[in-house]
């Protein structure tokens, strides 16, 4: 029997180590570490014009990006989000004081069911946390004209979505806000980090918050107006971004490659189905979702399946945000059926641009056999 080396669900894209060692050497130079060193003034650039979005302000990472731009909005009361999404979205509207209202998703996309919105609002709704899962860009049309006729802000948690586009528009540029984040198990990472984007340019206000809010609420030498945090962004981190980003066009192009050997060996099989992206939008190939009936193919077993052959696959997003322990209390998952029943029956598969034809062609064997 052959032995096969394990096959991990993601992999941390990296650079030629000689690379990032040729930026980080200035370091040693400087000794500026951290606080908007001069490689975080870079990467901000290089963001800024890489996502086409009018501004940009850079983050440890991605939670803490989420949780200060909730904040600099200064909002009050419910905000509607959807339960399919990491910890992270839910977990930072609840820091904020704010109350998660739960709104079921798609089927096709596993996106916010932006028609299921409108009946969610209350007077105590201030904002809309739609979520790109999977990169699988959000019904916006909708969801915009929906929080313009009610007055509501609209953050989006574009976690997955990064580099992507609707047409020539950036989907940074949605909304009043995006967050990006960059961990090292995402299309684009700087070891650590995130962002907020937003489209307009001359929005100095939100820029001037947000980067006062990740910096203590410092505001000057010997003044503190707000109640900030330390969520900046350090030099190697950002040095790290600025090698990875000369290299994740190519990378996407072989991550297109792995999610396209996977389509061709496993969509016409009865039981197993594929999301359906938005065609006017591109993608990154963030992830491999399949969802599997449930019948013939039942993802519990087939996780496991996968796992005694030392390759490891995710059950993501399971189970529910509200079915979580924490919101069990408050939260019943049966109200949200589309996304506890997708929760149930999806799995993510090995994707990463290393990932060879030979062990995709092995994992659907395994899969299917």
């Amino acid at each position: 029997m052959q032995n096969h080396e394990t096959v991990t669900v993601t992999k941390a894209s990296l650079p030629e180590l000689s690379e990032y060692e040729e930026l980080i050497e200035k370091l040693w130079e400087n000794r500026w570490l951290t606080n908007m060193g001069m490689y975080h003034e870079e990467l901000k650039r290089q963001l800024k014009d890489y996502l086409s979005v009018g501004g940009i302000e850079l983050f440890v990472n991605g939670h803490m990006a989420l949780e200060m731009v909730l904040k600099a909005f200064e909002l009050k009361g419910e905000v509607i989000t959807t339960p399919f999404t990491f910890a992270s979205t839910t977990h930072a509207i609840v820091r904020n004081g704010l109350k998660p209202v739960f709104c079921d998703i798609k089927l096709d996309d596993c996106t916010i069911d932006a028609d299921r919105i409108e009946r969610l609002i209350t007077k105590d709704t201030c904002a809309i946390v739609p979520v790109h899962v999977y990169g699988n860009i959000c019904d916006f049309e909708k969801i915009e004209a929906i929080a313009d006729a009610y007055g509501l802000k609209v953050i989006y948690d574009a976690a997955h979505a990064f580099g992507e586009k609707v047409g020539e528009r950036g989907v940074g540029t949605l909304g009043d806000a995006s967050m990006f984040s960059f961990h090292a198990t995402k299309v684009f990472n700087t070891i650590e980090g995130g962002a907020v984007t937003w489209k307009n340019a001359e929005d100095k206000e939100l820029s001037d918050k947000l980067y006062k809010l990740k910096n203590f609420g410092i505001t000057g030498k010997e003044a503190v107006e707000y109640v900030g945090g330390n969520a900046k962004m350090n030099e190697f981190c950002a040095a790290m971004g600025i090698c990875n980003l000369r290299h994740v066009d190519e990378w996407i192009k072989r991550r297109k490659a792995v999610n396209d050997r996977y389509a061709r060996n496993l969509s016409h099989t009865e039981g197993i189905s594929f999301l359906k992206p938005r065609e006017d939008a591109s993608r990154n190939y963030a992830y491999m979702p399949v969802l599997f009936d449930g019948v013939r193919f039942k993802r519990n077993e087939i996780y496991e399946k996968l796992l005694s052959e030392n390759i490891y696959s995710r059950k993501y997003f399971y189970p529910c945000v509200n079915a979580y322990d924490c919101y069990r209390d408050s939260y019943d998952p049966h109200d949200t059926e589309t996304a506890l029943s997708i929760s149930e029956r999806i799995l993510t598969l090995p994707i990463y641009p290393e990932l060879s034809a030979e062990d995709v062609d092995r994992i659907c064997e395994i899969i299917t056999g």
